[in-house]
């Protein structure tokens, strides 16, 4: 599965003279360059060493009987024969002139690669190529680069030289023709290679199979070294989806002896790579029925296994191998050794058992209490290496000032404060209460960790392994630290607040106006090493905000049940706190302005509803009315929220204002349904405050000290608000950065495409920046392509706990539940509501799925998710707390919601008719999907947004 694009065409000049202009027959020493894949005699006779290594392996497989798509090898010796008749060998093989200043030598790969693309095909080799399309049939067809170096045992090249996919028509094949050749010469194949040599370059030409289903299979777990187990991932569509990242697969081992499918781990699939119009590949929606089952049946994996297992032997090797499904059918595309097989790293890279960074005596490491309930509400879910590298940053130059900005006298160790595991990020709780024991607060270490624990975990044996904190002189020094602090922290925290909120938009705006691409090296560095200390301030200034309001919500949990007995269950939540105001629920309030404003231009409405997401933007500015509506309406609308994503430390992920496709979604769906400010202003302004009756019935003294602490928590929520958007924008600045080097690493080869940031290490983007080292010495592949296998590894594996002591064997675990109509969770935002069920898993493509008052059932939600809160009828997590971002939003919205469900988006499906108590946190399906007059079919929209692949 190639990675690189279906219908690019490169900018060149009619490749091949008019048909009418060439001999009738080509020359014979051309034309016994063409080799039939598979035909007589196979690669092991004259034409060995010319088919390069995907041909050989194709002609291979076919030669063994296996099922591979028909098709055609233009050898290296018509390659060499173009470059003859062209004039180009001459200058390849040019000797370096003696005299530099001359400026003769061997031409720049760039020059040669600029040649091919624009120096006609020879007639002569040109009808060698249409005559053997002609005998194939003409179809539509996929050109690969097959050079002679790739797919090696040692070293696989996959990914280095350019496929075209989908071609038809006899120009079309010569231009990708001559595209495969050229891109011996690119950027990343340069780079790539660990000799200033090309080598030559063979072209497969086989018919196209638009596939159903697609996907990888590894005669051996890529990962870890478990016997015996064929890994397969499938997907939805065409398999470069798959490789790019841009879809979910699902997950499958098969044992190679019985068969067995032994493990299968399906997962929700919204869109697919699959042909937009001929000669276009792009992405699309998945049909609704086929989002939640699995891709594969147990028969078909029977029937892959098998196949893999003959390739397998074929080779005597362990092999990886991309396959298609259509019509029933398997074809197999490629097959190559499984080149490297490391073990998963302890640390960061998420690998290993124990989430310490650093070795750690048996009892600490044994007896630490991890979690990642709440943790800073933006290392949410599974992230990136490059996330996971940045947090380490974090880490290492930010956490322990957040420490020291609560009062925090000796803020520890940064090695232990932070841990990771299976690419999540974990917060120590044992240290962290350890060391927050300096502070009266939190002296009794059993009022912060009693916050950070969800069920998974019995305290009962619990005992803290750093132990509690020294007594005597340092307990009292940091008393009196804390107390000094404290008070002046909450003399200045509303000061600070509007300090904050002021620099964000000097910031915001100020990066606006910069031109990173006209940089230098060295001033992007300065740039980032700015970019990262505003970074710090901000986090730094955030995070009292963050906690106060923390605890200030447990205090109020805490007396509440103290003075108010059962009537305090839940009171916590059920208080009326005024906090309609929220910076985040004010952002759902300026979507629908912005939605009005659209509705009320019918030229920009048209765009915005009728015309592809990646297609909005660029057509509101070419339109007069469009370019009216970006300048009153959404510039100040991404201005004031434009720095908002998913997952908001996982730097990779888009921000808003880097691809608005969300808030044009949004737009779509408030205009459909109609929905008005007043629906949301009716929403966010509370619940009834059933509360203040029990809290009349407090002695006066008791009842002023609960509306104190009331107070308290919503002047600190609305201060963490307000500062949130600070936090976040510093990120953002940090994301503009490392995507611009990102743009330069591909423009120099090192990397194939944006999508490799992915796999880089944020202390090699510093590096980089700061030195003068080559970007191949700083960007070594093969660590790429390890850190690209683990997270790949890390995404197939059970979602881990919320909290765990110790050390946890996730592959261990328990597999996912099957059946079952009930589930249990934390009552994050009360009431009771009975609805149908919406499964999101990928906000941009499905948010103008999502009718008004659905139930959102979701993995998990942070503060991105906001404007589908507005018109959710309830909100079902399978991770969360009491405290996460999204469920303090829900209860503004006046929203039942239930969090940390755990299996929810397994036992639950679309269209099911669900009842979800948020004060009882349960849920439960009353009606499955189909059985009543709603079908999943009927209320998912049909509408087919598209992207194309680039």
């Amino acid at each position: 599965m190639d990675t690189h694009v279906g219908d690019a065409k490169p900018p060149v000049t009619p490749p091949a003279e008019p048909p009418a202009t060439r001999a009738a027959t080509a020359p014979p020493a051309h034309a016994a360059c063409v080799v039939t894949l598979g035909g007589d005699p196979g690669p092991a006779g004259p034409f060995a060493g010319e088919l390069g290594g995907k041909a050989t392996r194709l002609a291979e497989l076919l030669d063994a009987g296996l099922p591979v798509p028909p098709g055609f090898c233009l050898t290296t010796a018509l390659f060499e024969a173009y470059l003859r008749e062209t004039g180009i060998a001459a200058e390849l093989l040019a000797e370096p002139s003696a005299e530099p200043s001359a400026g003769a030598g061997a031409p720049d790969p760039r020059t040669v690669r600029e040649r091919i693309l624009a120096t006609r095909m020879p007639a002569p080799i040109a009808d060698v190529v249409l005559d053997a399309y002609g005998r194939l049939g003409r179809p539509r067809v996929a050109v690969r680069s097959s050079a002679l170096r790739e797919d090696s045992a040692a070293q696989s090249f996959a990914g280095q030289h350019d496929t075209v996919l989908d071609v038809s028509g006899d120009e079309e094949v010569l231009k990708a023709v001559l595209t495969c050749w050229a891109s011996l010469f690119s950027d990343r194949a340069t780079a790539y290679r660990d000799t200033d040599a090309p080598g030559s370059i063979a072209v497969v030409v086989q018919e196209m199979v638009h596939t159903e289903v697609s996907g990888v299979a590894f005669t051996v777990d890529p990962v870890s070294a478990r016997p015996h187990r064929v890994v397969v991932e499938a997907c939805q569509g065409l398999g470069e989806g798959l490789v790019s990242g841009r879809v979910s697969s699902d997950f499958f081992v098969v044992d190679d002896r019985s068969l067995d499918v032994v493990e299968e781990r399906v997962r929700y699939k919204v869109t697919k790579c699959a042909p937009l119009a001929p000669g276009r590949i792009g992405m699309t929606k998945v049909d609704a029925a086929a989002r939640n089952v699995p891709c594969l049946t147990h028969g078909q994996l029977r029937e892959l296994a098998a196949l893999a297992v003959r390739v397998r032997e074929l080779y005597g090797t362990e092999q990886d191998i991309e396959w298609g499904l259509k019509d029933g059918e398997f074809h197999l595309f490629q097959a190559r050794p499984v080149t490297t097989r490391p073990a998963a790293p302890a640390g960061p890279s998420g690998g290993g058992n124990s989430p310490y960074v650093t070795p750690q005596p048996d009892a600490v490491r044994q007896g630490t209490l991890w979690s990642r309930m709440d943790i800073g509400e933006i290392f949410v879910g599974l992230m990136t290496p490059l996330g996971l590298s940045f947090a380490r940053y974090y880490q290492r130059h930010v956490h322990t000032d957040c420490a020291g900005a609560l009062g925090v006298r000796d803020t520890g160790e940064a090695d232990l404060h932070m841990g990771y595991y299976q690419g999540h990020v974990y917060l120590n709780i044992s240290y962290s209460s350890h060391l927050l024991a300096q502070c009266l607060p939190t002296r009794d270490q059993r009022h912060f960790t009693a916050r950070f624990v969800s069920e998974e975990v019995d305290l009962a044996e619990y005992t803290n392994p750093f132990g509690t904190f020294p007594g005597g002189l340092p307990d009292l020094l940091s008393t009196v630290h804390w107390l000094r602090h404290t008070a002046r922290e909450m003399t200045l925290m509303k000061s600070r607040s509007r300090q904050m909120a002021d620099a964000r938009l000097y910031e915001f705006d100020r990066a606006r106006r910069l031109d990173l691409t006209r940089m230098s090296r060295r001033e992007l560095h300065g740039e980032l090493e700015r970019d990262l200390g505003w970074f710090h301030d901000m986090h730094v200034g955030y995070m009292p905000y963050y906690i106060n309001a923390f605890g200030f919500y447990g205090l109020l949990t805490e007396l509440c049940a103290r003075w108010l007995g059962s009537e305090g269950d839940n009171l916590q939540n059920r208080v009326k706190t005024d906090m309609s105001s929220l910076r985040t629920v004010e952002s759902a309030k300026e979507v629908w302005a912005v939605a009005q404003a659209a509705r009320n231009s019918p030229a920009v409405l048209r765009i915005i509803t009728e015309e592809p997401l990646e297609s909005i933007t660029g057509l509101l500015h070419e339109d007069p009315d469009g370019r009216v509506f970006w300048e009153r309406h959404m510039e100040p609308f991404l201005r004031a929220n434009g720095t908002r994503g998913h997952q908001e430390m996982e730097i990779t992920h888009p921000r808003w204002i880097d691809d608005p496709s969300y808030i044009f979604q949004m737009i779509r769906r408030y205009v459909a349904d109609g929905f008005s400010i007043e629906d949301i202003l009716k929403r966010s302004s509370g619940w009834a405050d059933d509360s203040r009756e029990a809290l009349n019935r407090l002695p006066l003294p008791k009842r002023q000290v609960l509306e104190t602490v009331i107070s308290l928590y919503a002047l600190c929520s609305e201060l963490r608000e307000a500062t949130r958007m600070s936090m976040i924008t510093s990120i953002w600045l940090v994301r503009n950065v490392v995507y611009e080097v990102g743009r330069r690493l591909v423009g120099q080869g090192v990397l194939h495409s944006l999508d490799e940031v992915a796999h880089l290490d944020f202390e090699d983007v510093r590096r980089y920046l700061a030195g003068e080292e080559e970007a191949t010495r700083v960007f070594d592949r093969a660590r790429i392509d390890s850190a690209r296998r683990l997270y790949e590894h890390n995404k197939r594996l059970p979602e881990p706990p919320l909290t765990f002591i110790g050390e946890h064997d996730i592959t261990a675990a328990a597999r996912p539940v099957t059946g079952g109509t009930r589930l249990e969770g934390l009552a994050a935002g009360p009431g009771r509501v009975v609805g149908r069920a919406r499964i999101v898993e990928d906000l941009v493509w499905q948010a103008d799925e999502f009718e008004a008052g659905e139930i959102l059932v979701a993995s998990y939600t942070d503060a991105s998710w906001t404007p589908l809160f507005a018109i959710a009828g309830g909100v079902v997590t399978d991770i969360g707390s009491m405290l996460s971002h999204s469920s303090i939003v829900a209860r503004e919205f006046n929203v039942p919601s239930v969090v940390n469900t755990k299996h929810a988006t397994q036992r639950i499906n679309t269209g099911d008719l669900i009842v979800v108590d948020g004060d009882a946190g349960t849920v439960e399906v009353l009606e499955p999907a189909g059985t009543g007059e709603a079908t999943e079919a009927s209320e998912v929209s049909e509408a087919t947004e598209a992207s194309e692949v680039s």
